[in-house]
């Protein structure tokens, strides 16, 4: 392991080019100017003081940019993460603040933990338990609930903290007659800035633009105090986050233990999806998902002891920042050194920013993370994926975060061991006039010999699907009735197999010599092959009746099949000379 390979920041800083440095520079102010706002506003949706949002975008950013594989992979607190951190914290009851921030940055720290250990031993395979249905159902449902939840601070008035989206609305109706319409004239403003900013071009720090608004509408018209107050941000402290070691209690920590791995997995999903997709663009560099999970890993347990809550690389921020030019890892470095700058010299102009405002940035950053296009292409491409989503979705909005993301994980298990457990399988018979074979069910025109049963499975044969191969193998048999005089099994497909599939093979050969019918293998691979060598099915099976395509079998067996109708006929001859 070379030196590049544990710090990627050497395979382009000893060859940085001069004409990068101007895409860099404006790439990370752009991010960092668009990370001050979103940084507070995520921090309020962990449940946070907003000053630990530009705290989580130091460290992190920084360790990341050392040891990240992603040149562009822009990394902060997002709103997946902060919602996920809420649900994992929220579940303690009467919590101080004090208590309630050691508890996130611990958290932190577990899942930095266990983000560098999955990492370590090369476990990023881990996340495909996670299928795309259930993520996209879970991530539109959680949006829902993250957006909505802000609602509290748009309409100004007090809102009961909760996960459940029908809690939120009634709570939201009840309170009617309680909103405050100038919080809502100045979060619906916000909106509206953020949005039309990004049509001439989506670098536009359009969440900026919509803080200086507010900071200048409750300056100018005095909305901070008086008959007219609107909520907002208050004092935010003018220094950079202090090093302090979390506080570390066993019970705690086996407490928050499983909400840590579901956010570990969850942000390493997020981050890793979107560095890939702007890979793509470059051509220059390549990522490496578990050194990806050791820098995200190592990000989070830095930043825990500089009081940063759970972190990871996130979708519009990376688009941004890759939109602005950025070239390599300096360019997150500048963003986290404007962040910096804001913490010791800027903070006291935040003092005044609605919380409407915050509120109006979260909002139009989670709602477009609602993906009802890939519903209605996966109703139309494939049903079954489809309702995965619609599953996973409603029981996220219904039941709360944990409970959703917990059955979208059981939905993917389910899903990978029925498909596992009942692949898909083919009768064959030849295409006219070739030597190719194809599935007899979605070819029409094929040469069908009523004497040959040519059966494909497409998968892994082994315990948990062998009972399946047999009922398939039994039920296309039937189909045949009396004419069957040869069984071929093209083993194409079958990657793998194991000592019950063996069995199998064993009692399929013993009970159709029984009854006068040939079994013939074809196209077995070399690890298949080598297994049913050992095992000593090859001689049981005759090693001739092991071919290398379909069509030698079939020539085999008509050749075979020729020879003992001219035996038949000498006997029959010599029986009737003898006569």
């Amino acid at each position: 392991m070379n030196l590049k390979s544990i710090f990627p920041i050497f395979s382009w800083l000893p060859n940085y080019k001069k004409e990068w440095l101007k895409g860099d520079i404006s790439a990370g102010l752009t991010v960092g100017v668009m990370l001050i706002p979103q940084g507070m506003a995520y921090a309020s949706i962990a449940g946070l003081p907003a000053v630990y949002g530009l705290y989580a975008s130091i460290v992190p950013i920084l360790i990341y940019a050392f040891l990240g594989t992603s040149r562009q992979l822009a990394v902060g607190p997002v709103a997946m993460v902060s919602l996920l951190t809420a649900t994992a914290i929220g579940s303690f009851q009467g919590l101080s603040t004090s208590d309630y921030i050691s508890y996130a940055i611990l958290l932190a720290l577990l899942v930095g933990t266990i983000q560098f250990l999955l990492g370590i031993f090369r476990l990023g395979f881990l996340v495909n338990f996670l299928s795309h249905p259930v993520v996209s159902g879970f991530t539109s449902a959680a949006a829902l609930i993250i957006g909505l939840s802000q609602l509290k601070h748009l309409l100004g008035v007090n809102i009961p903290r909760s996960h459940h989206i029908h809690e939120i609305i009634l709570n939201a109706v009840d309170k009617f007659n309680e909103i405050n319409w100038i919080s809502l004239i100045i979060g619906l403003a916000g909106i509206f800035i953020i949005i039309i900013s990004k049509k001439p071009k989506k670098s536009l720090p359009g969440q900026l633009f919509a803080v200086i608004f507010g900071i200048l509408a409750v300056t100018l018209f005095g909305l901070g105090n008086g008959s007219t107050t609107v909520d907002i941000v208050k004092n935010i402290p003018s220094s950079l986050p202090s090093f302090v070691i979390p506080t570390f209690n066993l019970e705690i920590i086996q407490l928050l233990l499983p909400m840590a791995l579901t956010i570990s997995l969850i942000s390493f999903m997020e981050s890793i999806a979107v560095a890939k997709a702007i890979q793509t663009k470059h051509r220059d560099y390549k990522v490496e998902p578990n050194q990806e999970l050791i820098s995200l890993g190592l990000a989070n347990v830095f930043g825990s002891f500089f009081q940063s809550y759970p972190t990871t690389g996130g979708f519009s921020r990376t688009a941004v920042n890759d939109q602005a030019g950025a070239k390599t890892g300096l360019a997150s470095i500048i963003s986290a050194t404007l962040i910096i700058v804001t913490l010791l010299f800027l903070t006291p102009y935040f003092y005044n920013l609605p919380k409407a405002i915050l509120a109006s940035v979260i909002m139009v950053a989670v709602f477009g993370l609602i993906d009802y296009k890939e519903a209605i292409h996966l109703f139309k491409s494939n049903i079954t994926d489809f309702w995965m989503l619609i599953a996973t979705f409603i029981s996220t909005l219904a039941f709360g975060v944990e409970i959703g993301i917990g059955l979208g994980v059981i939905l993917s298990l389910a899903m990978v061991l029925f498909q596992t457990t009942r692949p898909h399988t083919a009768r064959l018979a030849k295409v006219p006039n070739t030597h190719f074979y194809r599935n007899m069910e979605r070819f029409s025109d094929l040469e069908i010999n009523e004497e040959i049963l040519i059966y494909r499975f497409d998968a892994q044969l082994f315990f948990a699907n062998t009972n399946f191969f047999k009922d398939k193998l039994y039920e296309y048999e039937r189909l045949k009735k009396e004419n069957l005089k040869l069984l071929i099994i093209d083993g194409e497909s079958i990657n793998n197999i194991d000592s019950t599939a063996i069995h199998a093979f064993e009692e399929i050969v013993s009970d159709f010599k029984s009854r006068n019918i040939t079994v013939y293998f074809t196209g077995i691979k070399g690890p298949v092959r080598d297994k049913l060598l050992k095992s000593g099915f090859m001689e049981k099976a005759k090693p001739d009746h092991f071919f290398m395509s379909i069509q030698e079998a079939v020539d085999y067996f008509e050749t075979d099949k020729k020879k003992e109708i001219v035996e038949n006929n000498f006997k029959q001859y010599i029986n009737q000379t003898n006569k």
